[in-house]
């Protein structure tokens, strides 16, 4: 078996993967949340029917150590014929060296470490679960999956801010993130679409975590989120591309330090700040408020906008990709930003649309429009298993 952990600041999500088939199967699924207030532990097989449920007391602080004890007690118990051969994990930040999947070894997880200010409410959660495993499966190998590197063969000319080289070599560019999920588009797209997956593809992950991707051939070429997970579309709670000046203005104005900033930008803003209602889509699509629909506009409306860079980064358009919660499964988001991309001669199939795909577009649409789940998680599979046999 290979388990995938994705660790945040409150919750671990795992996936546990056959690794003794080229298929890669998904054998369960689950996730232990609360892991700091109200823990709720559950586990789903491969057809998502419910395997395993446990909750805590109200005010137990489980955190990391202990969520990552009660799972792999939780794995033994139940897939005991199973042998736990390597742990992937998600690492949201890979920095300028990191281009590909690594084995974790202490000089990784130093460098790793290291680069914890540019991504600070994601990476010291991501590499805790890692020193834990460390320390109780020392024997296990682990692999470092990274979500910046995708992205890293991007031109220098699109990874460049237009700041001093003193400031760009300490690490200061456009990373880009969402990189695994967009590599496994990738991975997949030629099946959909073989001319797109040779040529120029747009794909849009819209989640709670929403960015675009520009690809040529398979490789990013652009990315809308740049140094941070901050940059370009508005999410949940984040806000998207901002103003550098708006943050002088709320220093020198509103004499806000950087720690109020950083919780307006990451948790208060987004689908959230400008509804005042809610951070999940399918709430605001539901609600008649004209608040939540201004909201919905201006998501929209920005990927509009940032569409038509991406196809410009591209030099043009093969194939329009949707994926990731909001992508995926709201069809009225597909069916606005398709309506407003009839300038590139984008026809949506409505009955295709609200069934979900794959194919959303007419016969006679210029450029091809699809859904496509994503799947991060076999992609961090695939990358653990391909490391630790490299390894070997």
């Amino acid at each position: 078996m290979i388990l995938v952990l994705n660790a945040g600041s409150s919750s671990v999500k795992f996936s546990v993967f056959d690794a003794a088939s080229d298929a890669f199967p998904l054998l369960l699924h689950g996730q232990i949340e609360g892991i700091y207030t109200e823990p709720h532990f559950t586990a789903n097989d491969a057809d998502h029917a419910e395997i395993g449920s446990h909750a805590w007391p109200g005010g137990t602080e489980l955190g990391h150590d202990g969520a990552i004890h009660y799972l792999l007690e939780f794995l033994r118990s139940h897939r005991g014929d199973h042998d736990l051969v390597a742990v992937g994990h998600r690492v949201v930040h890979g920095g300028m060296d990191f281009t590909q999947a690594v084995l974790v070894t202490p000089e990784v997880m130093s460098a790793l470490a290291k680069l914890t200010p540019l991504a600070p409410l994601h990476q010291p959660h991501n590499l805790e679960p890692i020193e834990i495993l460390g320390k109780l499966r020392p024997d296990l190998p682990q692999v470092a999956c990274f979500d910046t590197a995708f992205h890293r063969g991007q031109t220098e000319v699109a990874q460049a801010f237009a700041l001093p080289p003193s400031i760009t070599e300490r690490g200061v560019r456009r990373y880009g993130f969402h990189g695994l999920s967009y590599e496994y588009i990738a991975s997949v797209l030629g099946r959909f679409d073989p001319k797109a997956a040779a040529g120029r593809a747009v794909v849009a992950h819209l989640g709670n975590g929403s960015s675009m991707c520009a690809m040529v051939g398979g490789k990013s070429v652009a990315s809308t989120m740049g140094f941070t997970a901050l940059d370009g579309l508005p999410m949940g709670t984040r806000c998207g591309s901002l103003d550098p000046g708006v943050m002088l203005y709320l220093m020198d104005e509103l004499r806000m330090d950087a720690r109020a900033i950083e919780d307006l930008v990451y948790k208060q803003s987004g689908l959230l700040g400008v509804s005042g209602l809610s951070s999940d889509m399918r709430s605001l699509l539901a609600s008649a408020d004209p608040r939540a629909r201004f909201a919905v506009d201006q998501f929209t409306y920005c990927i509009g906008r940032q569409l038509g860079s991406l196809a410009a980064a591209a030099k043009g358009i093969d194939a329009l990709v949707f994926t990731a919660g909001i992508g995926e499964h709201a069809s009225a988001i597909r069916e606005r930003v398709c309506r407003d991309a009839a300038w590139l001669g984008i026809e949506v199939d409505p009955a295709a649309n609200e069934a979900g795909g794959p194919r959303i577009s007419t016969p006679g649409s210029a450029v091809p429009v699809w859904v496509i789940p994503t799947n991060e998680e076999l992609m961090i599979a695939r990358h653990t298993l391909q490391t630790t046999r490299r390894a070997q």
